[in-house]
């Protein structure tokens, strides 16, 4: 006699389980604890199998007969149910681990190690660039011609760096993906040589002591504004990164150690990066102190104290002095300071600490950002001093 839903509502747990049966190989499974599962037995190349239909009551008794009746349909066509079922499964898994939906998760694992304006990069290329066009396909199933066409749209627009870097960052995508089981290979490898080689560049900056001097000389006489002024003082004289400047805050100096330390969390491998401070650095600072000390950043933004000053600032005053974006850029003080500092003769090893160049072993990165830290006091200095003597004509190389 078929089940009713009277008699699925009132079936009481019993000392063991207990079966109720419906028709057509449905039946209720009532545990010793209350449960109650919905199962088909049916009989797949002459074995006896079952296949489950789902709990009650959130499956009521029509919705269980209406997926036994499915079932039924499958084996009549000669298709196992349960197979079926696991490759359906199988399909819906594939379909939601799509490239976007593991570079999201690949990203938010390892955003921790890098610095805010490195992984707004990296996600933005995406975005930009791959989610567009490959995002929404199964991760497993793109191949090296369909991420060679990606590579090639941004090549086309002359943009060839780029091509090379969201290429590598793909193939950190589909590496993860195979470590966690969601792809087997990474196409990436297949498509080396695949892009013209880049030509390496380096950030434009000037050599000759002599156009340095004239470039301090114009920074000396720059008219846009006190704040604008001193940061570009403070890049020649520290030669940090650009977003490093235009990020620092008044609670990072201490002005009693000449000291500017900067949380690892702001800079690009994530290590704490201690700057010494000359007594040039100091003097700019001290000019500054009065004016945007009652804000959070030392160089903020004109609108703003709680935000820094943008960062086009920088490029756009080296702009207004004449120079222009092949002669000089913001970063070009950082080669600017390598090249003279290595000439001059000074520790290579304290120059690429002062520089915080990456430390490849990441243990030892953590423990040295204090590294020759004696040295680069007296380096800074040095530097400092040595800008003064161009700047008035005294020092040449």
């Amino acid at each position: 006699m078929p089940l009713t839903n009277i008699a699925c509502r009132n079936a009481k747990p019993k000392e063991s389980q207990y079966t109720l049966f419906d028709e057509k190989g449905l039946f209720l499974l009532v545990s010793p604890t209350g449960g109650k599962w919905w199962r088909m037995k049916y009989r797949y190349q002459g074995k006896e199998k079952r296949l489950s239909l789902g709990t009650y009551p959130e499956t009521p008794l029509a919705e269980a007969r209406e997926r036994r009746d499915k079932a039924r349909k499958l084996l009549a066509r000669g298709i196992d149910p349960a197979e079926a079922r696991k490759d359906e499964k199988a399909e819906t898994q594939a379909k939601g681990d799509t490239f976007e939906t593991v570079a999201r998760e690949w990203f938010d694992k390892f955003k921790p190690r890098w610095s805010e304006g490195h992984a707004g990069q990296i996600m933005r290329r995406f975005e930009l660039n791959a989610f567009p066009w490959i995002g929404a396909c199964p991760i497993k199933e793109i191949s090296a011609p369909e991420l060679l066409a990606v590579a090639r749209r941004i090549e086309s627009r002359g943009a060839l760096e780029m091509a090379h870097r969201l290429l590598q960052a793909c193939g950190q995508v589909f590496k993860y993906a195979v470590a966690t089981g969601r792809a087997e290979r990474d196409p990436s490898g297949d498509l080396r040589g695949a892009l013209p080689p880049t030509n390496e560049k380096h950030h434009a900056s000037l050599t000759a002591p002599k156009d340095v001097a004239q470039l301090l000389q114009a920074v000396d006489g720059y008219t846009g504004g006190i704040v604008t002024r001193c940061a570009l003082q403070m890049a020649a004289l520290t030669f940090v990164r650009p977003g490093e400047l235009r990020h620092a805050e008044w609670t990072e100096i201490n002005f009693d150690t000449t000291e500017w330390r900067i949380p690892g969390h702001k800079m690009k491998m994530k290590t704490q990066h201690i700057v010494p401070l000359s007594r040039q650095s100091l003097a700019a600072l001290h000019e500054l102190h009065p004016l945007t000390s009652s804000a959070r950043y030392v160089f903020p933004s004109e609108r703003t104290g709680q935000r820094p000053m943008s960062e086009n600032t920088v490029n756009a005053a080296l702009r207004r002095l004449g120079y222009s974006k092949e002669q000089m850029t913001g970063h070009g003080f950082r080669s600017i300071a390598s090249t003279m500092l290595n000439e001059m003769g000074w520790n290579r090893d304290a120059i690429e600490r002062q520089l915080a160049h990456a430390e490849r072993n990441n243990v030892r990165a953590a423990y040295n950002f204090a590294e020759f830290l004696p040295l680069r006091r007296e380096m800074m200095q040095a530097w400092a001093d040595y800008l003064d003597g161009l700047r008035i004509g005294t020092n040449s190389i």
